[in-house]
């Protein structure tokens, strides 16, 4: 297969602030200002701004070079991309995975040719369809039929091109009865549903897709992802990044890691998304609630932080204690708190209840801050990194606090693990009972032929 898409050392800065002070004029006076070497005239003036102008003046009188770039920052620049290269073959699936900030969106602008490397060398072979940001190139005004044209035209496709695939993209995006209709009502499903339909549709050799799922719902994303492996099968190369570590794994052939602006891994997708998945996992004794993301929270009760009594890491096959603190600000009814285990893809393989075995559930009045613990004789989890989710409900169904994803716990070999199941996503490992039996014929010797014997069923 040839090579569609070839990146090679490629570096990208941005500046900080020298445009967007709200007019041109103001933004005309900071850049002549720069170009003089006097002060911005617009930014405050205190102590911290005469350190500030001291540093960035002996930043622009020093002259390093990493790679051929340079590498002095004042403190209004920052490397986006930093050495960047890969390449992608024809048919490809590309994926791209890396945390927020990380330079991904970055790269993908840089292929689409909306910005341009700061150093080094793009080479791309054929035409490409980008879908960045839910509705780019959409007129809020116009309505869904419309904007199929205009944002068919802006993708490169010709209005002829746009009536023959009209009714597949229609199909497609699932919102026929509002085709007549100024996207400006559309929610945010119906608005990314109605892009990918006309970008997945242009005959184009590359596809270029940011994090456009996110808002789909399942069956949207389902649709999504069958339609790209479609575009692949058809040779076409598809560049894919996303948040969404299943949808890596099942789509992409290949998957590479951004981290900081770098590429830190590039291989088989499996591989790098389990790297990136297990990448510095907590062995903290202590996890704290307060700055974590919360998907159900009441007022009435906050989960603080739990503290790890057993030894960390934890192992499989041993003894389990922690203790999880929480806050009441006013009585809550029948209150249960729970620990669960999940896999990093979401999938909960393991949760303890307080309420489980005896059916006990506290109302407390008080306010204050409560602590409740957990013991577990042996955890039955298979050495690998899980993620951890806390959570407070009252009653059956009614939730108060849940932090799901609350932290990455490495579970290693305990003394008794035997090895064939570490780091082989073991999940759950639970004692149980098995009895072996043989019901065989065995012929004998040679030297009495014809002769046999049943054995009867017995225990090994």
């Amino acid at each position: 297969m040839s090579t569609v898409v070839e990146v090679d050392d490629v570096w990208k800065k941005y500046r900080l602030g020298i445009i967007g002070t709200g007019t041109l004029r103001h933004d005309f006076e900071r850049w002549w200002h720069r170009v003089r070497g006097k002060p911005d005239p617009y930014s405050k003036v205190d102590e911290r701004s005469e350190i500030r102008n001291r540093k960035s003046e002996l930043a622009t009188n020093v002259d390093h070079r990493l790679s051929g770039v340079s590498a002095s920052l004042g403190d209004d620049e920052v490397w986006a991309l930093r050495g960047v290269s890969f390449e992608v073959k024809q048919g490809e699936i590309l994926g791209i995975i890396g945390r927020n900030g990380a330079g991904k969106s970055t790269l993908l602008k840089i292929l689409s040719r909306v910005t341009a490397p700061t150093s080094g060398e793009v080479r791309v072979k054929g035409r490409i369809a980008s879908l960045l940001e839910v509705g780019t190139g959409f007129h809020p005004e116009l309505t869904g039929r419309e904007n199929v044209f205009l944002n068919g035209a802006i993708l490169g496709m010709t209005k002829a091109e746009i009536r023959k695939k009209f009714d597949e993209i229609v199909d497609f995006a699932g919102v026929e009865r509002y085709m007549d209709t100024p996207v400006k009502r559309y929610s945010s499903g119906m608005y990314v549903r109605l892009a990918f339909a006309v970008a997945a549709h242009l005959e184009t050799e590359i596809l270029i897709c940011d994090e456009v799922l996110a808002v789909g719902d399942a069956e949207f994303q389902k649709k999504c992802l069958g339609k790209m492996q479609d575009v692949a099968k058809g040779g076409r190369t598809v560049l894919f990044v996303s948040h969404s570590m299943g949808s890596v794994t099942s789509l992409c052939s290949k998957t590479m890691w951004i981290n900081n602006g770098t590429l830190r891994q590039s291989g088989l997708a499996r591989d790098v998304v389990n790297d990136y998945l297990t990448f510095n996992p907590s062995h903290a004794p202590t996890i704290d609630f307060l700055k974590a993301v919360r998907v159900t929270s009441d007022a009435r009760l906050r989960l603080l932080s739990l503290t790890w009594l057993s030894n960390v890491p934890l192992q499989h096959g041993q003894p389990l204690r922690a203790r999880i603190d929480f806050q009441i600000e006013s009585p809550v009814e029948n209150v249960t708190v729970a620990i669960g285990f999940s896999t990093l893809q979401g999938v909960r393989l393991l949760t303890y209840e307080t309420d489980y075995q005896d059916g006990f559930r506290p109302s407390l009045k008080a306010a204050g801050v409560y602590s409740v613990e957990v013991e577990v004789d042996a955890l039955p989890l298979g050495p690998a990194v899980y993620g951890l989710d806390v959570g407070c409900r009252s009653g059956d169904r009614y939730g108060l606090d849940y932090v799901p994803g609350a932290a990455q716990i490495e579970i290693i070999p305990g003394p008794e693990t035997p090895g064939y199941i570490v780091r082989q996503d073991a999940g759950v490992r639970l004692r149980s009972r098995w009895t072996w039996s043989s019901n065989v014929t065995v012929a004998l010797r040679e030297s009495e032929p014809g002769s046999s014997v049943r054995v009867q069923p017995r225990r090994l």
